[in-house]
């Protein structure tokens, strides 16, 4: 197996710069990503690996023909890790980057408008995926995707749910030709009770975590609405209401297990 010792290689500071740097993740269209769990689902999906870096000692998985496997000591991996312990073993591969379709092919979407926290982020994914929607929906201003940080939380919906990045406009636009309506969770005063909407099919909108839902969005929707809580708490996080959002999406439409 081929080795590389030095911090200083070209590869490792690519790495390193691919990891801290979303724009050139997306003109190299490459991802990082960490540890056996996550590539243990980048192998189960099909993921595309071009490399994999190991640590001595650490058990190591058949990787397709072709994937270029290095051993790396574990303080190299350490310093060209996005954590502070690193499980030993990291990779790169291209971005499961998909264009925004004209016609959506499902009837339940979760649409995340300026959701800025990748934790949050790859959570929703992580979420929808689990409850059964067709994809996950990033309108501007949303964290990157293929941060390593939202990619450890979608712990590996981002090989398995769809995600796709639009503006509003063509968003809009598909929901109209595939007849699913678009609602947002909002604190208005005429907000209609999650579980009294129809979410099968629907689009639902979750807002930023200090703002809410963009009023430029808002206009757009056809219904708000609001997650019964009691009445001395304010609100959730974007991604417990999202949870809620989708647990009650995938209620209405059946399939969950023990549903």
């Amino acid at each position: 197996m081929e080795q590389i010792t030095s911090r200083a290689n070209p590869l490792m500071t690519h790495v390193r710069k691919l990891i801290r740097d979303r724009k050139l993740r997306r003109s190299e269209n490459q991802m990082v990503g960490e540890g056996p769990k996550m590539l243990e689902e980048a192998l189960r999906w099909g993921a595309k690996l071009e490399t994999v870096f190991w640590a001595p000692g650490i058990e190591r998985m058949e990787c397709p023909e072709g994937v270029r496997q290095i051993e790396i000591p574990k303080s190299l991996l350490r310093d060209i890790s996005s954590t502070q312990t690193p499980q030993g073993v990291l990779f790169l591969c291209a971005l499961p980057t998909q264009p925004f379709p004209e016609a959506l092919p499902g009837s339940r979407y979760l649409v995340l408008d300026g959701l800025q926290d990748p934790g949050n982020v790859g959570t929703l994914w992580r979420t929808a995926d689990a409850f059964g929607a067709d994809g996950l929906i990033l309108l501007p201003g949303c964290a990157d995707p293929w941060n390593p940080k939202t990619l450890r939380a979608s712990m590996g919906a981002c090989f398995r749910l769809p995600l796709w990045e639009t503006e509003l406009e063509p968003l809009t636009g598909a929901l109209a030709r595939a007849r699913i309506p678009l609602y947002a969770t909002a604190l208005e005063a005429d907000a209609a009770e999650i579980q009294s909407c129809p979410l099968c099919p629907a689009a639902v909108v979750i807002g930023s975590e200090g703002q809410g839902v963009s009023r430029k969005v808002l206009v757009q929707c056809e219904e708000t609405l609001r997650i019964p809580m009691r009445a001395r708490c304010e609100s959730l996080n974007a991604a417990a209401a999202g949870a809620v959002v989708l647990w009650e999406m995938g209620r209405q439409g059946g399939g969950l297990t023990g549903g």
